[in-house]
């Protein structure tokens, strides 16, 4: 049974969408591949403290690594490329490439990329620290914008 509330963030609303008391998404306003609203189930104000609680340790600059249990749906390839995708240090980023050749496929740098768009956890899961091959800002579900802000806030130069 999927549950959600919606929590206020430096990048406005993000809605949290647990599945049997598991995260399982984490989506901003006008994301692309935001799920329909109707598949978030009933808004659930009081199950979600600890992601809230990190969410706001993350934006305040206190917290590096996110430890929430999750619960990642997609395909074998998909689950796969967000595992390597939570490898990435904070303030770090990866290109396609780098993510193929550590999966073992130095030729999937595209199906990194698609899998990567498709990431159901924004944030926790971080998908904003993979950049093109000449380390350019490039797709990003929730917008470059917003990528351009979670990069630099990383490194240190900017602050919410």
């Amino acid at each position: 049974m999927r549950r959600h509330t919606v929590t206020d963030s430096p990048y406005g609303p993000l809605t949290l969408v647990a599945e049997d008391g598991t995260l399982c998404g984490l989506y901003m306003t006008d994301q692309r591949h935001r799920p329909p609203q109707e598949t978030f189930g009933d808004r659930d104000d009081t199950l979600f403290d600890e992601a809230q609680e990190q969410l706001k340790a993350y934006f305040a600059g206190e917290l590096k690594e996110f430890t929430l249990q999750l619960q990642l749906h997609g395909t074998s390839f998909q689950r796969t490329v967000w595992d390597q995708l939570r490898r990435i240090p904070y303030g770090e980023t990866r290109t396609y490439g780098e993510l193929a050749d550590a999966l073992g496929n130095s030729g999937a740098s595209r199906a990194v990329g698609l899998a990567n768009g498709r990431n159901p956890i924004g944030i926790i899961v971080p998908c904003h620290r993979v950049v093109g091959a000449d380390g350019s800002l490039t797709g990003y579900g929730g917008g470059l914008p917003r990528k351009r802000r979670l990069l630099d806030f990383e490194r240190g130069s900017a602050l919410f």
